[in-house]
């Protein structure tokens, strides 16, 4: 993985005026092609195409429409499509990838960043300026910008257990949401998206076409998702991971596998990642995760992440990739995605049954059932208390009314957070942000909607940044076939009644995959990446004892009420230690972060 950082300002210097480019980079991918030029004050181990007054950079592993570009270095390819095409440059580029063109005539920057947002890209646009990297912490520790901590930053963390774009942490500092383009010229900033899933809400009779074609896309993207490099692959046993190690060994002859299990009931899935490796002939290798893993992992993640990051299943990804990376491995196939373009989250069947309410006619829900159920002293009485619940719920409208099973959502937020850091925070923002990406979705569907929330919300966000980080942490480029442009833009042509059946989750993958993958693993119900961490930080002293020191600074901070620390602490040791424990890993990891970048 590449990283890039650069500023372009005007009104100083000629020598300033120039690109100050820096471009750093992990020992992941190292290209040989990669040179210095002194004209534009670039120091590089990427390929930067630089003609007159331009000059173009792209990271990632970027794709073109034309095939006059195979065999070219990207960053030439970019620039030519830029003299082209402009601001629609990047409609003609696939696969991840950040880009910035910089025009010193105009004064201006153009930065892109991929349709799902694998990479990243973050910026502070001033009058006097831009200054761009694919971290915001680099882009923070620029003299122009200064790494002050952003208070609804803070809050945002705290309810998403992330910072999701296009806020960061730092003030000043903003991120590119996927397929987003950002323009800066002589101070004034523009943005938009060269790029939108359309989706296909109608219902659909050619199952059977549609099977074959998503079995050709699939081997596709596998395909080139492995490229020329030898790739070993996740697999917890869950549908996706199944799928691609399934196809990639179809296509290698052998392949290596990497699973993760744990020493808790209801946590442990191994079982499904060996029916999986016993189907296609996968060399698998297990690991147990202990206790004194999380105790290793912590300062990595509190050290690795540009922003505070609570995703806990980074944990096992590093793990997970620090095993591939141990015999050799340098590139891991991951499969990330199917459940959130397909339908396989559990909360789009249950939306469905809160949905349902509102085909009944307005008129008789206002004038007869709302009345009825809610007469006094019925609530009482249980049929009638769900009854009341099941309304309550269903008048909340999306998205919003899936948050109602967020933490902080549900808080007394006057009991939970200092009234000096609450006067400084939009408690409405993290809706506003989940209504403006729900909104925008290209589909009169609600089950597209919530997808559409999800890829940038559940992918982009949270899991796309928990296995880049912890992946490149372990020395490992990691890939997703199951988000490949192709198999995105198949996704919205499947229509919402094949990827939410009645109460069937992702309908039409399952049923595509029928023969190819294992039935345990088909019929299984979805689990996930989990860590034990609420029980293990009960029963393992050390890591108990680090969650009393973090949390005891945590408290000098005048975010959280001390007195609310304690609650919280108290509940997770006595009562049920896996739901509190998330809050509880929340808040050890920020004060880990803030601490590993001494702020």
């Amino acid at each position: 993985m590449h990283r890039l950082a650069g500023w372009l300002g005007h009104n100083v210097p000629d020598a300033a005026q120039t690109l100050a480019l820096m471009l750093s980079h992990c020992s992941v991918a190292q290209p040989a092609n990669s040179h210095t030029d002194p004209t534009w004050g670039m120091a590089s181990n990427l390929p930067i195409a630089v003609e007159g007054a331009l000059a173009a950079v792209i990271t990632g592993r970027p794709r073109f429409d034309a095939e006059e570009f195979n065999g070219i270095p990207a960053a030439n390819a970019l620039l030519t499509l830029w003299k082209r095409h402009g601001r629609e440059a990047p409609k003609h580029i696939h696969g991840t990838f950040t880009l910035a063109v910089l025009d010193r005539n105009e004064n201006s920057v153009f930065l892109a960043l991929d349709r799902i947002g694998a990479e990243k890209l973050a910026f502070a646009a001033s009058a006097g300026g831009l200054v761009f990297a694919s971290q915001a912490d680099m882009v923070a520790a620029h003299p122009r910008v200064g790494k002050q901590l952003d208070q609804q930053g803070l809050f945002n963390y705290l309810y998403f257990a992330q910072v999701p774009a296009p806020g960061s942490i730092f003030r000043g500092v903003n991120k590119l949401l996927p397929a987003q383009w950002a323009y800066w010229k002589n101070g004034d900033l523009s943005k938009g998206f060269y790029w939108a899933l359309q989706y296909h809400d109608q219902p659909r009779h050619d199952f059977s076409e549609q099977s074959a074609r998503f079995h050709r896309i699939l081997r596709d993207s596998v395909e080139r998702a492995r490229g020329d490099d030898v790739a070993a692959a996740f697999l917890s046993g869950g549908t996706d991971s199944s799928t691609v190690s399934g196809v990639l060994k179809e296509q290698t002859g052998k392949l290596q596998t990497y699973s993760i299990g744990f020493d808790a009931s209801g946590f442990d899935e191994i079982e499904y990642a060996r029916l999986a490796a016993k189907r296609f002939g996968l060399d698998l290798h297990e690991y147990y995760l202990k206790p004194a893993d999380i105790e290793e992992a912590i300062p990595i993640i509190a050290n690795h992440y540009d922003e505070p990051f609570a995703n806990e299943s980074a944990v096992p990804t590093y793990f997970c990739a620090k095993l591939a990376a141990a015999d050799g491995f340098k590139v891991m196939l991951a499969g990330d995605g199917g459940d959130e373009i397909f339908g396989g989250n559990a909360r789009y069947a249950k939306q469905k049954v809160f949905e349902l309410y509102h085909q009944i006619p307005a008129v008789l829900r206002g004038g007869l059932i709302e009345p009825l159920v809610n007469l006094p002293g019925l609530g009482k009485i249980p049929p009638f208390s769900k009854a009341q619940s099941y309304i309550r719920q269903a008048n909340i409208p999306l998205p919003e009314r899936m948050e109602s099973y967020n933490y902080v959502y549900r808080q007394p937020l006057a009991e939970m957070f200092t009234p000096a850091f609450l006067a400084q925070v939009d408690s409405h923002q993290p809706s506003e942000l989940l209504k403006e990406v729900y909104d925008r979705a290209d589909s009169g569907s609600y089950i597209n909607r919530m997808l559409h929330l999800d890829i940038k919300f559940t992918l982009a966000d949270s899991d796309l940044r928990k296995v880049g980080a912890m992946t490149e942490a372990a020395g490992i480029d990691v890939r997703y076939p199951l988000l490949d442009d192709a198999m995105m833009n198949f996704s919205g042509e499947v229509p919402p009644d094949w990827k939410v059946k009645g109460q069937y989750l992702r309908w039409f993958f399952k049923t595509a995959l029928k023969g190819f993958l294992p039935d345990e693993i088909i019929n299984k119900s979805k689990h996930g990446f989990g860590l034990p961490f609420g029980l293990w930080a009960k029963e393992y002293a050390p890591l108990r004892d680090r969650i009393e020191t973090r949390l005891a600074d945590l408290k000098k901070r005048n975010i959280l009420q001390p007195a609310y620390i304690d609650l919280l602490r108290n509940e997770h040791m006595s009562g049920h230690a896996t739901y509190f424990g998330k809050m509880i890993w929340n808040m050890m990891i920020l004060e880990e972060w803030l601490q590993a970048k001494e702020l």
